[in-house]
């Protein structure tokens, strides 16, 4: 449930930096996404300031000892774009592992991000 959550967000989020904007066909209703209920808003625009494309994105309560499905999907991140993600998965928690993989190959992992004091994280070089 988490990971459709965390794609769902991803899905409705606004890449900004891109080209154009394309309108999607109205889709059924979806159920309301399960949130923590403690009003911590969990609310954080990703930027990539790497010079390369982020191919995936994770974001994982850091007590857990595995990644959950990349919230990107089909989508990605190119350099200078941005996009708002709400990493509220309903478990109440702030604390969480991100880790991003990109063109070049290269995974960048940052540990313990508080997602409740925080509202921007960027990734550089």
């Amino acid at each position: 449930m988490t990971r459709f959550l965390l794609k769902t967000a991803v899905a409705l989020a606004v890449l900004t930096g891109s080209a154009a904007a394309v309108a999607a066909p109205p889709s059924p209703p979806a159920a309301a996404p399960v949130q923590s209920r403690d009003g911590q808003d969990r609310h954080v625009t990703i930027k990539n300031r790497t010079g390369w494309t982020m191919l995936r994105f994770y974001a994982s309560d850091s007590r857990k000892d595995d990644w959950e499905e990349d919230i990107l999907g089909s989508d990605v991140l190119e350099d200078g774009q941005n996009v708002r993600i709400n990493i509220d998965d309903g478990s109440g928690a702030c604390v969480y592992d991100f880790k991003a993989e990109f063109t070049n190959g290269q995974a960048l992992t940052r540990s313990r991000i508080n997602v409740c004091q925080i509202s921007d994280y960027t990734y550089t070089r």
